[in-house]
């Protein structure tokens, strides 16, 4: 199975000028816990990742309104993406590695094409239950989640 068959196309970004608040806008207009982060050209070009958390941790430590800090200064960079034709076993690979929910779905040229989340793929296991042709099993999301709900210092000291 390809990530173009279970990503979420209508997907919404901001550019990292726009301040949290709008960010927080759409996370709760849309009830998601992440947006990519854009250039603001046409082409939707993706430069970092807002998390709710990080908003959250942004918010706690800069101590002001979400409406005064920009998204560039609580965006992550360092982006793990993936294309609408790699298989849903590389997505969990990547997502495992990383310790990841989501992922920007990019062309390449690097533009914003949606997104497929650990969500969409437990949703897929979910259908494809009781039937005969499996390509996304439970066991897989089970180890999935573990992977990812792994302390990030156990998963740098082992």
């Amino acid at each position: 199975m390809k990530v173009e068959q279970l990503m979420t196309k209508d997907v919404a970004s901001c550019s990292p000028e726009e301040s949290l608040n709008e960010a927080a806008r759409i996370m709760w207009e849309r009830d998601c816990g992440f947006v990519p982060i854009t250039d603001g050209d046409a082409g939707r070009s993706v430069v970092g990742i807002l998390t709710d958390r990080d908003v959250c941790l942004a918010a706690y430590f800069k101590g002001s309104n979400l409406k005064d800090v920009p998204i560039r200064t609580a965006m992550s960079t360092g982006i793990r993406a993936c294309k609408p034709t790699d298989s849903i076993s590389e997505v969990e690979a990547t997502m495992r590695s990383a310790q990841i929910h989501r992922l920007p779905v990019v062309d390449d040229a690097n533009c914003l094409l949606g997104v497929i989340s650990l969500a969409d793929i437990a949703r897929e296991a979910t259908r494809e239950a009781g039937s005969d042709r499996r390509e996304v099993t439970e066991a897989e999301i089970g180890d999935t989640i573990a992977a990812i709900s792994r302390p990030r210092m156990a998963a740098a000291a082992g």
